[in-house]
């Protein structure tokens, strides 16, 4: 089965150190709350607010250890006004047998007023 896992995460301003050290972040909480290894992730979506231009996310995903076959692919949210800013989000498709409910979703930092209702 292959669920997919949500995370996001907001970054403080559009630098690369911000993005690649908040996407890694980002990711290995994703994973460390899931028990997720990288030979179970079918790919990576990753998708940045278009304020965010300074860096391409995958980076720090496929400099990880473990996670440098991971397809990872990278794009813009839609630019809805009133949108949260500088947003980072990640979508993993991991083979798993774990219950629809007992995923974990991640939100980081600002990025907790786009799902409380999932925030632990």
């Amino acid at each position: 089965m292959i669920r997919g896992i949500r995370g996001a995460i907001t970054i403080a301003e559009d630098k690369a150190e911000y993005v690649w050290g908040e996407t890694a972040r980002l990711v290995k909480e994703v994973a460390k709350q899931n028990n997720i290894e990288p030979e179970n992730i079918a790919s990576v979506t990753i998708s940045t607010t278009p304020d965010i231009h300074s860096a391409f996310p995958a980076k720090s995903v496929r400099t990880m250890p473990g996670w440098q076959f991971v397809p990872i692919m990278c794009m813009h949210e839609m630019d809805v006004p009133g949108a949260l800013p500088l947003c980072i989000r990640v979508l993993l498709h991991v083979n798993t047998n774990t219950p629809q409910h007992e995923i974990c979703h991640v939100y980081l930092e600002d990025a907790v007023k786009l799902r409380p209702d999932l925030v632990k």
